[in-house]
């Protein structure tokens, strides 16, 4: 009960809630794991419950009908999982599916409906989180609707930079260039046509499978806003 606890202490879910609540929370609290791979629900399925990651990362995507695959989230420890179709009353809208050797705590969806119920507090945090959540959401609709492949990446790449660092600044990928192209709606292929295509700019230097050195910041934030194009 006191591992469970301190991990719901740290998650974004919960974080900041009295002990006395983490408590009851931590005791509808099922641990699971699931081997890589392995999908925890898929589109469609009724949300029974959703889930918060302890351990590994989880992907959130969506086939489309001829089998495409756009990544919707990539989800790490302390995160929600499944949230939204719990609380909307609908089935899940997407797909999870475990990245590496994932462990997770399952609340199902009636006990903790009606801890929130008992104790509208969990709401108003669960509030904050879903509004983040919806600003990502927007802000991918907005940069696979209105930007090109480059913008997109060069976004991803500022998003995990250090703006208070000065460059040369390397940035080491948490996922695979194959991982990355689902995440900004393109393919391996393309992506690695428009990475060449920045080392020959001078905007990165690309070091190993996973590395990226950004050189110029500032040429960055000019292809992510659209005012500059690649050759």
């Amino acid at each position: 009960m006191r591992e469970t606890i301190s991990k719901l202490a740290v998650s974004s879910l919960f974080r900041g809630l009295p002990r006395e609540i983490l408590e009851q929370i931590a005791q509808i609290a099922v641990e699971q794991t699931f081997r890589k791979g392995q999908v925890l629900f898929s589109e469609g399925d009724e949300a029974r419950g959703f889930f918060v990651v302890t351990q590994g990362r989880i992907k959130v995507f969506k086939l489309s009908s001829e089998g495409k695959e756009q990544t919707l989230h990539i989800l790490g420890q302390g995160e929600p999982v499944g949230e939204v179709a719990v609380f909307s009353g609908e089935s899940f809208p997407a797909s999870a599916q475990a990245m590496e050797e994932t462990k997770v705590l399952f609340f199902p969806k009636e006990p903790f409906m009606e801890l929130i119920r008992r104790d509208p507090s969990i709401a108003l945090r669960m509030l904050a989180v879903l509004a983040k959540r919806l600003r990502k959401f927007t802000a991918l609709i907005e940069d696979l609707s209105l930007k090109e492949v480059p913008s997109r990446l060069a976004s991803y790449l500022l998003e995990h930079s250090d703006s208070g660092q000065r460059t040369p600044q390397l940035i080491r990928l948490s996922i695979s260039k194959a991982q990355l192209a689902s995440l900004l709606g393109t393919i391996p292929e393309t992506l690695s046509r428009i990475l060449a295509r920045m080392e020959r700019e001078g905007l990165i230097e690309l070091e190993g499978t996973r590395g990226i050195r950004i050189m110029e910041m500032a040429g960055l934030e000019e292809l992510a806003q659209g005012a500059r194009r690649l050759s």
